[in-house]
This record gives C-alpha cells, structure tokens and sequence, in this order.
C-alpha cells in the first residue's frame, strides 16, 4: 500500500477525516499544538500541520477510491496529470518521528531552572514562573536573601 495526499474543504478536516475512517480507509492527519495570544491571553490550540491536506494509505486497485471523491469533506486528491501523487512511507514516518520529538521537547515550564543570557541580570540562575504577554516573562531570582519575581524579555531566557 501507498501513502496518497488529500485536499479538504476549508475548515472540513475533522469532517473528512471521521468519514473516510468510517469507510475504513486507513488516514493520517497529522497535527501540533500551537501557542497563541489573543487579547494579551495565551491559549494552546490543536492545528493540523499541513493545512488543507491528510493523507489516506491506500492500493491503486483498492476500490475505494471511487469513493474518495465524494467523501463528506474531501476536495479532491492530490495528483500530477491525472494520476495521484505517490508519497513515500520514509516520508510519512519522519513527520510521525518529527511529531513525537516536538511533543517530547515542549516549552519552558513553570519551576523550570533557567539561565538570563542577556540585559542586566545576564549570567544570573533564575526558575521560570510564567509568561507575561507575547514577549516578556517572570522569572524568581535570589536577591539581597529573598526570592524577587522579575520581567524579562523572553529572548534572554536560555532553559537548563
């Protein structure tokens, strides 16, 4: 079997998605969660990474590809002179590979250790306590025996 690419409707992923997998054609639809600020609030957001497209694993005999067209949500499929465009299984399984490493690294988390590489505090041991809008971050550092809560730019934080 091979790795065929599908476009879908605008905002029709999920629809697509759900009603090839009821057809029992095997799909990927690869997605990551992305950080966004909106109104001066952080939110974390499930966003497919290839936007307006999945992936379905199918044989070229396989008769369902009659029905792929008028699957619920589904555009078209991906091809080059009629014929649809072959992806390689290497292929599909480094995004799965690359999808993995990104949930296992993650961002900077409340409690982390972190080091302040840039302005006056450079070169000072600090623990990571939240982000402060888009570009700015708290962070706890030990001054005059007490533990005081700073705003720095999230650039000159380097985690530990």
């Amino acid at each position: 079997m091979t790795w065929y690419a599908l476009q879908h409707k605008p905002a029709q992923g999920d629809r697509a998605l759900d009603n090839l997998q009821n057809q029992g054609i095997t799909c990927f639809y690869p997605k990551i969660t992305v950080e966004k600020i909106k109104a001066g609030k952080r939110s974390k957001k499930l966003e497919a990474l290839f936007p307006g497209y999945l992936f379905v694993h199918l044989e070229q005999t396989d008769p369902m590809w009659a029905k792929l067209r008028s699957t619920r949500g589904v555009l078209r499929v991906v091809g080059f002179a009629g014929k649809p465009a072959a992806i390689g299984d290497e292929v599909i399984q480094h995004i799965e590979d690359s999808l993995h490493a990104v949930a296992d690294v993650g961002g900077i988390k409340p409690g982390q250790p972190v080091e302040l590489s840039d302005g006056p505090f450079q070169g000072i041991d600090a623990i990571f306590k939240a982000y402060d809008g888009e570009e700015r971050a708290i962070v706890l550092i030990q001054f005059m025996q007490k533990q005081q809560a700073i705003s720095v730019s999230v650039g000159a934080i380097k985690g530990r």
